[in-house]
């Protein structure tokens, strides 16, 4: 009897435990590549990739593989803002290109974000690595020609002038508005653009030191820094991506001590030039410096992935894995095809593109108890999806206003099979729209719209039946007329209504751009 009633006394004192942790909100760890191919990844590419990437394949064997996931462009600041806002990135000023050097920012403050929500829901948040979306640097009007930068040609070590310095040092010792602590992150460490000035960390809103001098000139080799400016004496790039890996182990370790859920929004600075891979890896592929690169970046993962054992975090963190767009073609990919390693694996084109090589992207996500191991999806997502499918997960819905082309993923990542979304609009670096509406995807140009070469020159428009055609090698539009129209129809639809979820009509912060022009 008293053995008997110990055991009851036992389960009863365990069981609101028990009871607790399953109900308690996972901790969240979005990884984001810079210019990862498709193919970059061995899960992805078992038969024509070369690259070993033991890591993100560990993580995959541990959930879901998604084979149709999208980044809204195919270059990285209108992809961040989309994964961070849920809302297409062409609703906003950046109909083309990227933010440029010393842009202001292109996420409004009023505008939620995947660290907002969280934080709203009781999240202690971060964001560690390359932002990539302005911010409001403190340059006086009259003094932004001594900031002024340009594509480093070796031909000349600059020396920065007093003027330069003394102007420099004014800026870089105020804070900084308008960045990742602005819309919704408790905490900010990284370099803004490994590749731009400023040469230096950056910590919340400040600069971590204060940059005095011209970045030195063997940074500008080949695929390294690209724009010259201030730099802290002596600034070297291979340390960047170490110190972000060692800057979310730490947070993890830290934050799992504490009652409160965290949410790490972790964008890499690679595999994007600059392609400063640390000695360890050099060589380590046995195909070029970029491939080097990219077990780097693996090994990154793994690191964040071991510090969420170590800290006893794993068994309740939705890690998720992805790339911003497709791998950078002056990287060596015609080499690397050569060798036997296709970037894009079966798709056609690279980063900038329309084509699927562009913006077709990894999207590997685990989640214990959740997420069953080794399943695949071959459902449409996109990254815009994040939004409401983590607040899904905090028991909200989004208001009306927000996450206009966000649908939730939660089905899918409890094995559901039916689609969460009809189509998808994603876009070239020059604005050129490509859009799906389930197997089929529509192109309103002749070619990529971006670095890519080729294409049906004698159609002004593609249309491609992806089911059948996933390399995107037969244009049917000429046969097609009638996909057509619904295509063209579709996408004058998502751009009127100011979003693609249902609900009230938005407003698109500028005019949108129609193609073909």
């Amino acid at each position: 009897m008293k053995t008997l009633l110990l055991i009851i006394a036992i389960v009863c004192w365990s069981y609101p435990a028990a009871l607790q942790a399953a109900s308690a909100p996972p901790n969240i760890v979005v990884i984001y590549a810079d210019d990862l191919g498709y193919g970059d990844i061995q899960c992805y590419n078992p038969k024509r990739g070369k690259i070993p990437t033991p890591h993100v394949d560990k993580l995959a064997s541990q959930g879901m593989r998604f084979t149709d996931a999208h980044s809204s462009s195919g270059v990285c600041s209108p992809s961040r803002y989309t994964i961070l806002t849920g809302r297409y990135h062409w609703r906003s000023r950046l109909q083309r290109g990227i933010v440029r050097l010393w842009g202001p920012p292109l996420i409004t403050p009023d505008r939620l974000t995947i660290g907002g929500l969280a934080k709203k829901h009781g999240y202690h948040t971060a964001c560690i690595g390359k932002w990539h979306l302005g911010w409001n640097w403190p340059i006086p009007a009259g003094k932004k020609k001594l900031f002024s930068s340009t594509g480093y040609r070796g031909k000349k070590n600059l020396s920065a002038t007093d003027e330069q310095r003394a102007a420099w040092r004014e800026v870089f010792s105020k804070p900084i508005a308008g960045g990742p602590i602005a819309v919704g992150f408790d905490e900010y460490f990284g370099t803004d653009v490994p590749n731009w000035p400023p040469y230096c960390f950056i910590e919340n809103d400040r600069t971590v030191g204060i940059p005095s001098e011209y970045a030195a000139p063997e940074l500008f080799i080949r695929n390294q820094a690209s724009q010259q400016g201030p730099a802290l004496k002596g600034w070297t790039l291979e340390p960047v991506l170490p110190a972000l890996g060692d800057r979310a182990a730490t947070f993890i370790q830290r934050e799992s001590k504490t009652p409160k859920p965290f949410l790490i929004y972790m964008p890499l600075t690679s595999p994007h030039t600059p392609l400063s891979v640390n000695a360890q890896w050099k060589g380590k592929s046995k195909l070029n410096l970029y491939a080097d690169f990219v077990m780097e970046t693996d090994a990154i993962v793994g690191q964040v992935v071991e510090a969420l054992e170590k800290s006893g975090a794993a068994k309740n963190t939705l890690v998720i894995f992805t790339s911003d767009n497709g791998c950078a073609p002056y990287i060596g990919v015609t080499d690397l095809e050569k060798m036997g390693h296709y970037p894009s694996g079966p798709l056609r084109g690279y980063k900038a593109d329309a084509w699927e090589g562009g913006h077709r992207v990894p999207f590997v996500v685990r989640w214990p108890g959740v997420v069953k191991p080794k399943s695949s999806c071959d459902q449409l997502v996109h990254q815009a999806d994040l939004l409401a499918t983590f607040a899904e997960i905090f028991g909200t819905k989004l208001p009306k206003s927000v996450g206009e082309d966000s649908f939730s993923l939660m089905s899918l990542f409890k094995g559901g099979t039916g689609p969460i979304r009809e189509h998808a609009v994603s876009a070239s670096i020059g604005g050129t729209p490509s859009v799906r509406l389930g197997q089929w995807k529509y192109i309103p140009a002749r070619g990529s719209g971006g670095w890519g070469k080729g294409g049906d020159q004698s159609q002004p428009i593609q249309l491609y039946d992806l089911a059948d055609d996933l390399g995107e090698s037969r244009n049917l539009a000429a046969k097609n007329p009638k996909q057509v129209e619904r295509m063209k129809a579709l996408l004058e639809k998502l751009i009127v209504q100011g979003r693609s979820t249902p609900g009230p009509k938005q407003k698109n912060d500028v005019k949108v751009v129609r193609y073909p022009k």
